[in-house]
């Protein structure tokens, strides 16, 4: 079933009924709402609707866990028939009843606890909670003992979700939870998630712009925001690369942690100009290890690298502007790379000045935050006060701030619905024609359809994918 943010139900004594839920802002303006929603007992209620419609915030309200400026103006929640007022009563009941996965998990997992630690604080036993990193595809001998900076993005986004299931939470409330994943860990997440369907103690509400996953967990589905535009297969003509190298890689050999076990070993590739390729793997094989390698943010055991006819050194530090303007990364988390005491108009300002010798960046800055999709009004915003796929096209718009000739994206996309990641790639083929280079981590077979090539990281090795299997 699909709604306008509302279900035809009715208050319903079980599970869980909110009514007339209304967020506003600092200055009173509507965020969403008002909105009414009920999930019965045993269901897995999805929420969908276009990047920025306010899926997380509607799940904040709920829980009464916004944060300043916005808050709740109106609206009730219910929990097994019972008001949840808010404040004290609301905590208590977050506490005892509520599992969560936000959109950044690894955040939200404690930095010096290990991952099997962080899963017995549920209440699980060792036993109990080496299964249930089992049952998310991670080897326990290999991954229990590890603490949230080892792990990968979707490694550390499996822990969250493992952590979460093995509470068995009665309301367990799931924000893109697959955003990070590849195709077989995905389908270990659904289920992990799947088997509370029907069962009359759990309710489960999920965010998720992945359309195959809401088809393999949901019950029903409610629409928030405007309905999602058919995604386009690509409205911009691909530009064609130039046969000159841009990147080039040699005998790169890469450890995480640094001196440690090997995720790259002798890898030599190149990237021409106006070139998109992709790298695929399955999660935590080193996909974005390799990117910040090349933005300079990693240490590098062994290898060389020039972009165009100049040395690229490895540590940032040692990079001189030119060449600090021309290699740009859009990290996977967004929401830890942008200060969140800047506006985004500051944030984009600082490339334009620095590197791109840019005086009066207003302009500029209107014409980034057009380009990516987003209205200029989120100039005067904070990163709290923006969804998760603002943030990621926030963090776009600050690389592309530098004018840069390579970008290096690492899921560009994961926290887009299908529309606006098509624009995103689109964007990507109208810059790619003025020469932009672009490597991406990508698990999203719609990404790699865009580029040109597509290799594979495997074994410590990069290979080209075979082009049969490459779309």
């Amino acid at each position: 079933m699909t709604g306008n943010g509302s279900t035809s139900d009715g208050a319903v004594a079980g599970g869980l009924s909110v009514t007339g839920l209304h967020v506003v802002d600092a200055a009173g303006r509507t965020v969403i709402g008002p909105v009414d929603l009920h999930a019965a007992p045993g269901e897995v209620v999805a929420l969908v609707g276009p990047s920025g419609a306010g899926k997380t915030v509607l799940l904040s309200a709920v829980l009464d866990a916004l944060t300043p400026p916005l808050r709740r103006a109106a609206g009730q929640v219910r929990w097994q028939g019972t008001l949840v007022a808010p404040g004290l009563a609301a905590r208590r009941w977050r506490r005892r009843c509520v599992g969560v996965v936000g959109q950044d998990p690894a955040q939200a997992l404690h930095p010096l606890r290990r991952a099997a630690a962080l899963i017995a604080e549920s209440g699980a036993d060792v036993v109990s909670s080496r299964a249930a990193l089992a049952a998310v595809g991670l080897d326990p001998a290999r991954y229990a003992d590890r603490r949230a900076h080892q792990l990968s993005g979707g490694q550390a986004q499996r822990v969250a979700v493992a952590r979460a299931v093995a509470a068995e939470p009665d309301l367990l409330v799931l924000d893109e939870p697959t955003s990070a994943l590849d195709e077989a860990a995905m389908q270990l997440v659904a289920a992990a998630v799947r088997v509370r369907r029907g069962d009359p103690r759990c309710v489960t509400l999920l965010v998720s712009h992945d359309a195959a996953v809401v088809a393999a967990l949901a019950d029903r589905v409610v629409q928030i925001g405007t309905p999602l535009a058919p995604a386009r297969t690509g409205s911009v003509s691909r530009p064609a690369p130039g046969a000159t190298p841009l990147l080039s890689v040699r005998g790169l050999t890469v450890s995480q942690p640094p001196g440690g076990t090997a995720l790259l070993r002798g890898v030599d590739f190149q990237v021409a100009a106006g070139e998109f390729v992709a790298v695929r793997g399955p999660s935590g094989c080193g996909k974005s290890t390799l990117l910040r390698a090349l933005a300079g943010l990693h240490p590098v055991d062994a290898g060389h690298a020039r972009l165009g006819d100049r040395d690229l050194p490895w540590p940032v530090r040692h990079r001189t502007r030119p060449l600090l303007r021309a290699v740009q990364l859009v990290g996977q988390h967004p929401a830890d790379a942008l200060n969140p005491a800047h506006r985004v108009g500051a944030t984009l300002a600082r490339p334009l000045r620095t590197l791109a010798g840019v005086d009066a960046p207003d302009t500029h800055i209107a014409r980034l935050l057009t380009q990516v999709g987003l209205n200029p009004d989120i100039a005067a915003r904070r990163p709290h006060e923006l969804s998760g796929g603002q943030r990621q096209r926030v963090a776009l718009a600050r690389a592309l701030a530098a004018g840069p000739r390579l970008l290096l994206a690492d899921e560009v996309t994961a926290a887009l619905d299908a529309a606006t990641a098509a624009g995103v790639l689109d964007l990507l083929d109208r810059l790619r024609g003025d020469g932009l280079a672009v490597l991406t981590a990508s698990h999203d077979p719609a990404v790699a359809a865009r580029t040109d090539r597509v290799l594979l990281l495997h074994d410590n090795h990069l290979t080209a994918e075979d082009p049969a299997h490459a779309r």
